[in-house]
């Protein structure tokens, strides 16, 4: 009896050294995660330091800081809004993690979409979603424009990923399908709970994950092998609205560290060219229709006649027909 009590006593204790060196586990795991977020690098409320500055971040355009957000655009046309990080990324494997909102009053019409970079120029406007063309670095898309252009085999919203040397243009008019190297469609517009996306860059590989559907967990929307990123570019967010519009805003951005800190390889990333070894099959190219060479006054003109002719042929139609009542008249008497 005495045996079994003792025993007892020792299994309670070898139960509670396993499970607290499980929970010190976990805890050193959160910490370790905790102690490789770049704060540099990343984007987190409070957002005001001393008057309307963000440290580490420049905005411009539209661009609206509030106590919950960074609103990018506001739900109106022709707006643009930019949010660029001024400290170079040196980490050679990273992943970035965004927490952002998009929503605006439109049901079936809404647009352009917001646009995560890391690029070697940062805050230089430009058409592709409010950031230069022919850039160099990455780009992934979050491109909501209901009204498509040219013909696709996706739905909107659509998420899509360019690397780009310099060389490349983003063909807006037909969403960048000719140079993506993958995409995704992916429903996280006008949603009540929070959406995040993450982009993760390790060993050359390039994996774009979601969660929109409020779980806590990622789901995989691409993933993109050999790919070639140097260090010391930088991270931002632009957004744009055209013709149609929505609200574009940052919640929050945080950057981890993957490297190792035993990893003592070192290697000089610096001043490699931007490249991806696989692109994704284009579309067929299919030429928008083109616009008519009549201006508007021509058109509105050509319709005044074909409308005066119109109501010309039924006032002689009607004339001719009483004429033939009339002379059917004289016969019959």
């Amino acid at each position: 009896m005495q045996r079994t009590t003792s025993g007892g006593i020792l299994g309670e204790c070898w139960l509670v050294l396993v499970l607290g060196g499980l929970l010190i586990g976990i805890v050193g795991a959160e910490r370790n995660m905790n102690d490789y977020i770049k704060r540099e690098h990343s984007l987190i409320k409070p957002y005001h330091g001393s008057g309307m500055t963000i440290p580490y971040w420049n905005f411009q355009g539209n661009t609206l800081v509030t106590n919950n957000f960074v609103r990018l655009t506001a739900d109106a046309q022709s707006q643009r809004g930019t949010i660029w990080n001024t400290v170079p990324c040196h980490v050679r494997n990273w992943e970035l993690q965004v927490s952002f909102k998009v929503y605006g009053k439109g049901k079936d019409l809404f647009g352009d979409g917001l646009a995560i970079w890391y690029a070697k120029d940062p805050n230089q406007p430009g058409p592709v979603f409010g950031s230069k063309d022919y850039f160099n670095g990455l780009v992934v898309i979050l491109d909501t424009y209901s009204n498509h252009n040219g013909e696709h085999n996706h739905q909107h919203p659509y998420i899509s990923a360019m690397v780009n040397n310099g060389t490349l243009h983003y063909d807006h008019d037909r969403d960048g399908t000719h140079t993506q190297l993958a995409g995704c469609e992916a429903k996280f517009r006008n949603l009540e709970h929070d959406t995040y996306i993450s982009l993760r860059y390790e060993k050359d590989t390039l994996t774009v994950s979601t969660d929109f559907s409020n779980k806590g967990a990622w789901k995989e929307c691409f993933t993109v092998k050999e790919i070639q990123l140097p260090t010391g570019y930088y991270f931002g967010v632009t957004a744009t609205t055209g013709d149609l519009s929505d609200n574009h805003a940052v919640v929050s951005l945080k950057l981890y560290q993957l490297d190792s800190p035993d990893d003592t390889k070192e290697e000089d990333r610096s001043q490699i060219v931007p490249s991806a070894a696989y692109f994704e099959s284009p579309r067929d190219h299919v030429e928008d229709p083109k616009p008519s060479s009549l201006g508007g006054i021509k058109i509105f003109f050509l319709m005044l006649i074909g409308a005066l002719a119109l109501i010309a042929c039924v006032v002689i139609g009607i004339m001719l027909y009483q004429k033939h009542q009339e002379q059917s008249r004289k016969r019959f008497y």
